[in-house]
C-alpha cells in the first residue's frame, strides 16, 4: 500500500531538505557570504518566535521584549571575557539569565493591563539598556568584543556551515516544541485567558501565573537567541536592548503574522532579506521596507503568514 504526502506535509518536509542543502549549494556556487545572511535570518526568526509565544498565543504586547534577546547576547560575552568559552556552559547561562529577567519583569509588569503594560515593559527595558550603557567594566556603551565564538566538542562553530547547521537545528527544535506547547492543555488556556481572562478567571484558572510561565518561556527562547547572535556577530553592544530592537521584532512578528507557528520566520525572513537586497540598490532602502510593510498591511492584514496558514496552524 502507497503512502501519499498531503500538502500540509510535504511543504514543511521540502523546507528542510532546501534549508539543509542551502549552504552546501551556496559554497559551491561561491556564495559563502549568504550562509551568513540566511544564519542571522534564522537567529532573529527564532527571536521573533518567541516574541509570538507572548502576543499572538498569550495576547501580551511587550515592547521590551529586545531586553531578553541583549542579555542572553551580554551573558554569553561576560562570561567569555571571564575565561568562560565553552557553549554548553554559557549558552545555558544565557537561556536562563534571559528567563530570569523575564520572571521578574514578568511578575511585576504582568499585574498591570493594555497600554501600562506596554509601557512598563518598555521601561524596563530601557533600564537594562541605561544599565549595560554604565557598565564600563565590560565596555559600557561601546560594548563588548567576542575574541572567538562558543566552543563545542566535536564541532568547529567557526566554520560557517557549521554553524547555520547548528542555528538550523536549535530553530527546528524550539518551533517543535512551540507546536506541542500551543497543542497542550497549557495552550489551550493561555489562548482562553488571551480571548477572555475574565472567563477563564471564573473558571477557576490562575491567569496571572499561566501568563508569567508564558512570558518566562518566551524570555529564555529569547536569551538563547542572544546567545547565537553574539556568536554570529562577535560583537554585543547596548544597542541590542534599545527599543528600537523590541520594534524591528514586533514589526518582523506583524510582517509573518501574529499567532501563526511560523510568522515569526516567515516575518524575519522577508524583513532580512528585503533589507539585504534594496540596500544593494539604494541607500534609501527603508523607504522601499516600509511601502512593502504598507503593501502587506493593507493586502494582508493577518501578515504574510495569512496566504499559507489554515485554522489548525494558528494559536
Amino acid at each position: 500500500m502507497r503512502m501519499r504526502l498531503s500538502t500540509s506535509q510535504l511543504r514543511p518536509a521540502l523546507i528542510v531538505i532546501a534549508a539543509l542543502a542551502f549552504p552546501f549549494l551556496a559554497e559551491a556556487a561561491g556564495g559563502g557570504y549568504y550562509v551568513g545572511v540566511m544564519t542571522r535570518v534564522m537567529i532573529y526568526a527564532l527571536a521573533a518566535t518567541s516574541l509570538n509565544l507572548v502576543l499572538g498565543y498569550g495576547g501580551m504586547i511587550s515592547f521590551g521584549h529586545a531586553a531578553f534577546f541583549g542579555v542572553g547576547a551580554y551573558a554569553v560575552a561576560i562570561l567569555a571575557q571571564e575565561g568562560v568559552t565553552s557553549a554548553w556552559a554559557a549558552w545555558p547561562i544565557a537561556v536562563a539569565a534571559g528567563a530570569a529577567f523575564a520572571l521578574v519583569i514578568g511578575a511585576i509588569s504582568l499585574r498591570t493591563r493594555g497600554l501600562y503594560f506596554i509601557m512598563i515593559t518598555l521601561a524596563f527595558a530601557q533600564m537594562l539598556y541605561y544599565f549595560f550603557v554604565s557598565l564600563r567594566a565590560y565596555g559600557g556603551e561601546d560594548g563588548i568584543n567576542l575574541a572567538a565564538r562558543s566552543r563545542l566538542p566535536w564541532l568547529d562553530l567557526r566554520d560557517e556551515t557549521t554553524f547555520y547547521l547548528l542555528v538550523l537545528a536549535l530553530l527546528a527544535g524550539c518551533l517543535y516544541l512551540l507546536r506541542r506547547l500551543a497543542a497542550s492543555r497549557f495552550g489551550t488556556v493561555l489562548r482562553g485567558i488571551r480571548e477572555n481572562e475574565a472567563r477563564m478567571t471564573a473558571l477557576g484558572y490562575p491567569t496571572y501565573r499561566y501568563r508569567l510561565v508564558c512570558f518566562t518561556v518566551a524570555g529564555a527562547a529569547a536569551g538563547l537567541a542572544g546567545a547565537l547572535i553574539v556568536n554570529q556577530h562577535g560583537f554585543v553592544s547596548p544597542s541590542l536592548l534599545d527599543w528600537t530592537q523590541s520594534g524591528t521584532l514586533l514589526i518582523m512578528l506583524i510582517l509573518g503574522g501574529v499567532g501563526w507557528l511560523y510568522g515569526g520566520v516567515a516575518g524575519a525572513a522577508a524583513m532580512l532579506l528585503l533589507e539585504e537586497v534594496l540596500s544593494h540598490w539604494t541607500g534609501y532602502w527603508k523607504l522601499g521596507l516600509g511601502l512593502v510593510l504598507l503593501f502587506v498591511v493593507l493586502r494582508a492584514p493577518g501578515g504574510v503568514g495569512s496566504w499559507f496558514a489554515r485554522g489548525n496552524t494558528r494559536g
